[in-house]
């Protein structure tokens, strides 16, 4: 089953977030939890964790794009 991973609400006034790093890579195992990108939002960075466990099987925004809140920005394979 496939999951995809969703750029979380931060904060009340927080719309969008700006991805700094990827922690993993295409094909990289993941547990739940475990961290996998950092983002950066009002200037602050915040850590996304893997919403399950699996393998990363796609990365679907690059390192200093900017998404909206609820954008996809992984697809894990569970």
């Amino acid at each position: 089953m496939r999951v995809k991973v969703k750029l979380p609400k931060l904060g009340l006034t927080i719309e969008e977030a700006t991805i700094r790093e990827w922690l993993k890579k295409e094909g990289d195992a993941v547990a739940e939890g475990e961290v996998i990108a950092a983002i950066e939002a009002d200037k602050a960075t915040f850590e996304i964790p893997s919403p399950t466990s699996g393998r990363i099987v796609q990365i679907l925004v690059a390192i200093d794009d900017t998404v909206e809140v609820g954008a996809d920005i992984a697809v894990i394979e569970a």
